[in-house]
């Protein structure tokens, strides 16, 4: 399989572009603020966590956030890694900003990630996570080029299957805003401070 981190500036260009917004970096923050801020309050994908089938709506509860990834369970370096300094970061947090926080994971490869496979994987990260799958590519590519995010999954002349997809987190506000967007590769104590600074401003 190619190396995703040989792809991830292409796709860093491609999400920026997918949403039509600029990409810059605020004093302060580690993370890319787009603007205008992409909306993705009316996306949905069905929530499969432990055998359950709701609608999962990209929004916070209200006063807090919600982090979203598209990814896939069976990945080598990237996801566990993105995954990883998330959990590390929300760990830094006090007790009431961490438990403001909800986290989604989006699989890009739902013919091998089960129901149990995805839910499985999040809650390794995160116990209160929230699996996200659907077997109709449609729908799932509307909601990632809702984010601007990226993938392919293909078999290759020797039967192998690879998967190609961008690394973002995503930060969503109570009305389903993307705040702020994080690259593979950001430590974990900006993505902390990050989260501390976007907490601050929703409280206010």
């Amino acid at each position: 399989m190619r190396p995703v981190r040989a792809l991830l500036a292409a796709f860093t260009l491609l999400s920026v572009a997918a949403c039509g917004g600029e990409a810059e970096r605020e004093v302060g923050l580690a993370g890319i603020v787009r603007t205008p801020a992409p909306v993705v309050a009316d996306v949905t994908l069905p929530e499969v966590t432990n055998g359950m089938h709701d609608e999962f709506a990209f929004r916070a509860e209200p006063g807090g956030l919600l982090v979203t990834y598209f990814g896939y369970t069976t990945c080598p370096d990237v996801c566990p890694t993105t995954m990883a300094d998330l959990r590390n970061a929300v760990r830094q947090l006090d007790e009431d900003d961490a438990d403001a926080i909800d986290v989604a994971f989006a699989t890009v490869d739902p013919d091998r990630d089960t129901d149990a496979a995805t839910t499985a994987y999040i809650h390794a990260f995160f116990p209160d996570g929230h699996a996200l799958r659907t077997e109709d590519p449609n729908e799932l590519a509307r909601a990632a080029d809702a984010f601007g995010a990226v993938y392919s999954v293909e078999e290759n002349d020797e039967g192998y299957i690879e998967v190609e997809h961008s690394a973002f987190l995503y930060a969503i506000d109570d009305e389903g805003k993307i705040l702020l967007s994080w690259p593979f590769g950001i430590e974990p104590d900006l993505i902390a401070n990050d989260l501390r600074i976007l907490m601050e401003e929703e409280s206010t």
